[in-house]
């Protein structure tokens, strides 16, 4: 959109659409235009001058802008032709998801497997999980439509300024099916899970509607190739033909890794962040960040925190959940593993973050690892976690105990559904991790005042992947012509945005 002005206004938190319309006024001398907002975000270094910077494009005269839906082959420079070829797509996150969908608009014939439930069931069997403690492995928080990111924040952040043409598509797409308008210009855009799961339900009907076909409670556990050439597909249901696989399977099925490693798929080990997630009450990050405990129209105050020093792993916040709460996001029965997430009202009680150091498999296991090595001391950490309550229960300390080494006394109140399990949770992790975390726990307790107040637990163990899939400049898996490997178990991305864009890509790659 051509616009003959862009303006830049800072505005009070509470601002309206007339206080914006009377800057714009003021600032070009008349009333006769129209305006979209290009970009919103909040700048809060000043406690005492919190406000919202708005850039807006201006035009002439009295228009409507209309919000339109992405139209897939035009904005990503795609062209429809009819193809007799069969893809099948393992996984139904964003990566796999967007990678489908993009396909069966460019004309091939598509298909989605997911080993999870559709994403109403799978809410279902998510709160009984949550009231009973009995967990389903086709149901839950890591397996099921839409991906682990369905029960997120749905946080829609990339860094990588290479994206903007997919990122524009991506959250076009989102609001199309019913995703808040605003993800487009928020400089911190989310979506909310209690969003997501309607965003989510409304994705797989544009789908289906395009004609693309998808299955759940469906598992890959094998495939056929000849000559690095993939032609079918094994599952739990049957085989499938296939002229192209695309598996996007997230950072969680480890048998379905192990499979394709043993397949001949090259994967190779990379950095990743292990740690804990920590929890506070709302109110100590709204005081510490905003110098108040409520600002007109803002939802909840987050943080960023990052600690680096020499002799020491890098210490971060990760997937920071304002007025949310923690989860027991494990993939399978007899591991512990939490999660953060919020809705888009962000108005819970507390707030929570993993606090992760970043880590090599090769420190830790104080050798060259290999790919399945390392996934199986990932595998054995979070059964450790498991083991020390026998339950699913959050091994957890205060940030205090945590820093002085001391065992926890008290029972705090938690968001967390299936509470808490007293424990040295410093004594579980490699030291190399839990030193380095000490440290960077003091760090942010001066940084945030309160951040001593609050509680460290579970295991944060899901924030990447240790393992990636060695790729050629198609896109395509090592060695195989038609095998692409993508999205956050890819080790190639991470996030929603990120995880779509690489299926966005591999669906270019192949049409092209």
């Amino acid at each position: 959109m051509n616009f003959f002005k862009e303006l830049t206004f800072r505005l009070p938190t509470d601002f309206s659409e007339e206080d914006l319309i009377s800057e714009i006024t003021q600032e070009i001398g008349h009333n006769d235009f129209s305006y979209q907002i290009i970009k919103q975000s909040l700048d809060a270094r000043k406690k005492n001058n919190i406000h919202w910077l708005v850039q807006c494009g201006i035009l002439e005269g009295k228009q409507d802008i209309p919000q339109t839906p992405p139209d897939i082959l035009q904005d990503l420079n795609i062209k429809y032709e009819k193809r007799d070829k069969k893809v099948i797509v393992v996984g139904s996150g964003p990566a796999g998801f967007f990678a489908a969908y993009i396909l069966q608009q460019a004309g091939f014939d598509t298909k989605i497997i997911e080993r999870g439930d559709e994403v109403d069931s799978r809410l279902k069997k998510i709160q009984n999980f949550q009231n009973t403690g009995s967990f389903s492995p086709d149901g839950n928080y890591a397996f099921g439509e839409g991906g682990a990111g369905t029960f997120s924040d749905g946080k829609l952040t990339a860094r990588s300024k290479r994206i903007s043409t997919e990122k524009k598509f991506i959250l076009k797409t989102y609001i199309s099916a019913g995703a808040p308008a605003e993800i487009a210009y928020l400089a911190q855009p989310h979506i909310g899970s209690d969003n997501l799961i309607k965003v989510v339900r409304e994705l797989r009907k544009k789908y289906i509607d395009a004609g693309g076909e998808i299955v759940f409670n469906t598992t890959m556990t094998s495939f056929k190739a000849e000559k690095g050439k993939i032609t079918s597909v094994i599952t739990d249901k049957g085989e499938l033909q296939a002229d192209y696989l695309i598996t996007a399977i997230g950072l969680s099925a480890y048998e379905t890794y192990r499979m394709m490693i043993k397949s001949g798929v090259q994967f190779k080990t990379k950095g990743f962040a292990m740690g804990y997630r920590v929890e506070h009450p709302q109110d100590i990050i709204n005081e510490a960040q905003w110098g108040k405990l409520q600002m007109p129209q803002l939802k909840a105050a987050e943080y960023r925190l990052a600690f680096k020093e020499e002799g020491v792993l890098p210490v971060y916040s990760f997937c920071m959940c304002p007025g949310g709460v923690v989860v027991p996001s494990t993939p399978y029965a007899n591991t512990n593993i939490v999660n953060g997430m919020s809705y888009y009202s962000r108005n819970g009680k507390f707030a929570n973050a993993g606090i992760v150091a970043a880590v090599h498999p090769d420190m830790l296991l104080g050798d060259t690892a290999t790919a399945l090595e390392a996934l199986s001391c990932l595998e054995m950490h979070e059964q450790n976690f498991f083991e020390m309550s026998n339950s699913y229960a959050a091994p957890f300390c205060s940030i205090r105990d945590f820093i002085k080494k001391r065992e926890p006394t008290e029972l705090p109140e938690t968001s967390y559904p299936l509470g808490l399990h007293p424990a040295p949770i410093y004594n579980i992790l490699p030291s190399v991790i839990t030193s380095s975390i000490r440290k960077g726990l003091r760090n942010f307790s001066r940084k945030i005042k309160g951040f001593k107040n609050g509680i460290i637990l579970g295991l944060e163990s899901k924030t990447s992947s240790p393992i990636q899939a060695v790729r050629d400049k198609t896109g395509c898996a090592e060695g195989f012509e038609n095998l692409f490997v993508i999205g956050e178990g890819s080790g190639c991305a991470g996030g929603i945005i990120s995880s779509a864009v690489d299926g966005i890509r591999c669906a270019a790659s192949i049409s092209q």
